[in-house]
């Protein structure tokens, strides 16, 4: 398969800003993929090479993608420069001065491009290390330039430098997967199960080209491929909790730490945070709680990391934790802020795939997979079948240093519902009692230019939630307060390599700025209240016909969610119901 077959259908997906034609033409390109090269197709079609997971990236810096692009087009550096300060767009500026590429080259002729030389050779640049790693990148990537068009060149640069910007996202590869290779769109819940419990949009795309959805049905967990975590709703009573519940449930600690899924095999150990990070090398001494007292053989656990006072056994704040996002000095962070684990659910053990058991059954498995210690246990729990019980235990939690509780669902539906949000677990924490006193995490997807003091940085970024129906991000509220002066300098760089020519296709908005950007970076935000809203998109019409929901007054709190994903951020249906309780405060009182 040649890669200007791929070329040209990212040319005609990138035209369009509408969901069912992008679909229509991946459907189209992976129809027309050998099922050898599926899975590749799929991962450069993400922007990559490999799952997340693997931790794998290109890494090639702009600086020598126009080294490279000079060499190959035999203009000089300098040329280049200028046009992409005009451009912004590494891979238009390529296709314009390669289309203008002097007929001979120092290369010789140019040879076709197909997609298993392109994939080889970018994962050989992915892979190449040292020091001459990146004059090896520099000239893997200039041979596959000078045999490139105009236009394929646009497509490899760009996904050198991790701005391939499609606007394509899982959920539309998992459509046109149903679509081509399960018969229609209603085979996509087994093709999203099988994604969902292995993290790999590639292998899952080249298992159901191969065997069908048949094959794709028989799809199991696996250790050291991590399954997407299941998520919670919120509501803001106990009385709510337990009639949502029927009744009953589990109340367990909600603790102030990191989540992680630790995946054992033997002696080997691995530790993935929420957003599916390999997080070990910052962990030794988790690793180590792991392999002395997990006892199963084989076994993935999911649990809270948390930072702790190893003299008084009390519990200490997130913050604390975060200091162990480090490279460097881990030996004297493991002194400074020792961890404890507090596990809380059993996905595989010794050969056996429980997420589809229900909640009490893989807690039972929990229990027999651990042996209990100080610093490895399992998370507090009590079975609760009346409010009064449950706030008991809630003022517990409070007391005892944690966020408050996390209730689960005893019935027999509650099985593990990888990557879902649903009501079999609902948060409950403190803050959710009062008037939008309780955080929500939002996605930045625009910003306005500044103006006076904030005269070269951002004067207000629009912010937006989540809608996992519709797989987009709904506008609710514009984000100028609470920024420090080293908050408002660093925020144009952070949010740069995110920044597309026009509204993202995944972004829902009325609203107009300055700057578009990828859905992709997470902020918490605390607002005074939430109110119906002619312009913002979060909810619309879910209340009442013409308006959607906007949050008034907000403020960054100073905590960049660095541990999610723009599509764990705060869900348009969760400000439905923190509304919707806020009403019946008021009505209330």
């Amino acid at each position: 398969m040649n890669y200007s077959e791929i070329a040209d259908e990212y040319e005609k997906i990138e035209a369009t800003t509408k969901r069912l034609e992008m679909t229509d033409l991946l459907v189209a390109l992976l129809k027309a993929t050998p099922n050898a090269l599926l899975d590749k197709v799929v991962y450069l079609t993400q922007g990559k090479l490999h799952p997340d997971f693997e931790g794998i990236e290109i890494g090639v810096a702009e600086r020598s993608a126009i080294r490279a692009l000079a060499r190959a087009s035999g203009r000089k550096e300098s040329e280049i420069e200028t046009n992409l300060q005009k451009s912004g767009d590494v891979g238009e500026t390529a296709e314009k001065f390669l289309s203008k590429k002097p007929q001979s080259t120092l290369f010789g002729a140019p040879k076709s491009l197909t997609v298993q030389r392109v994939y080889e050779t970018l994962d050989k640049m992915a892979f190449s290390s040292g020091s001459g790693a990146v004059d090896t990148k520099l000239s893997l990537l200039t041979g596959l330039l000078s045999d490139a068009s105009p236009k394929e060149a646009k497509y490899i640069l760009r996904t050198v430098t991790g701005n391939l910007r499609l606007g394509i996202a899982d959920m539309t590869v998992l459509d046109a997967l149903a679509i081509a290779y399960g018969g229609g769109r209603e085979a996509r819940e087994f093709i999203e199960r099988a994604y969902s419990i292995s993290s790999d949009l590639g292998r899952v795309a080249r298992v159901v080209a191969e065997t069908g959805i048949e094959g794709i049905k028989k799809y199991q967990v696996t250790v050291f491929e991590p399954v997407r975590p299941m998520l919670a709703e919120r509501l803001p009573s106990a009385e709510e909790i337990l009639d949502k519940f029927g009744g009953k449930c589990v109340a367990e600690y909600k603790y102030d730490g990191e989540r992680i899924q630790l995946h054992k095999k033997g002696d080997e150990v691995v530790l993935f945070s929420r957003r599916l990070e390999k997080i070990s090398d910052q962990y030794p001494d988790a690793i180590d709680l792991v392999k002395k007292k997990v006892c199963a053989k084989e076994a993935i656990l999911e649990g809270e990391c948390v930072a702790m006072d190893l003299e008084t056994g009390e519990m200490r704040p997130f913050q604390e934790l975060m200091h162990r996002r480090r490279k460097y000095g881990i030996e004297k962070a493991i002194g400074q802020y020792p961890v404890s684990l507090f596990m809380f659910d059993a996905l595989y053990v010794d050969g056996k795939d429980y997420t589809q058991e229900p909640y009490l059954v893989r807690r039972k498995a929990l229990e027999n997979a651990i042996a209990k210690s100080d610093r490895l246990t399992l998370a507090k729990q009590s079975l609760v079948t009346n409010a009064k019980d449950l706030e008991a235990f809630f003022e517990e939690a409070i007391e005892d240093g944690c966020e408050g509780l996390m209730c689960k669902s005893v019935s027999k539906e509650s099985v593990y519902q990888a990557g879902a949000r649903g009501w079999l677990w609902i948060k409950y924490k403190r803050d959710y009692k009062s008037e939008m006193t309780d955080t929500v995490d939002l996605v930045v997807v625009g910003a306005i230019h500044g103006r006076g003091k904030r005269a070269g940085a951002y004067g207000a970024l629009l912010m937006a939630t989540y809608n996992k129906k519709s797989d987009t991000f709904e506008t609710v509220t514009k984000l100028g307060t609470g920024f420090t002066d080293k908050d408002l300098a660093q925020l144009p760089e952070m949010l740069r390599k995110y920044e597309v020519p026009r509204k993202h296709s995944r972004v829902q908005s009325t609203l107009e700025v300055d700057v578009w950007f990828e859905p992709a970076v997470a902020l918490e935000v605390l607002g005074s209240e939430i109110t119906l809203s002619p312009i913002h998109t979060c909810a619309m019409d879910s209340i009442r016909k013409g308006s959607g929901l906007a949050i008034r007054f907000p403020r960054f709190t100073g905590k960049y969610r660095t541990d999610k994903a723009a599509e764990d951020a705060t869900t348009s249906n969760e400000i439905v119901e923190m509304y919707r309780s806020q009403l019946k405060k008021i009505a209330e009182s």
